[in-house]
């Protein structure tokens, strides 16, 4: 039974994610939130998303708290 749920809630995720990224770039604060590091050379570019990966990682742990909570 655990099993099962666990199974459930990890196809949701996928699907969720599948669809982020398929529609990221038209999400118009994905990436470009004030505290990510951006850094652009002459021929290369490194982006560092620190501040949307933390509100991210919060996100979804309130939402699996709701899920996982007995």
């Amino acid at each position: 039974m655990y099993l099962g749920r666990m199974l459930v809630v990890l196809g949701i995720v996928f699907f969720a994610a599948g669809i982020i990224v398929m529609f990221a770039g038209k999400i118009p604060f994905v990436g470009r939130l004030p505290g990510d590091i951006n850094i652009h050379g002459r021929e290369w570019s490194f982006h560092f998303p620190i501040v949307t990966a933390l509100l991210l990682s919060l996100i979804l742990t309130l939402i699996l708290n709701l899920f996982f909570r007995r």
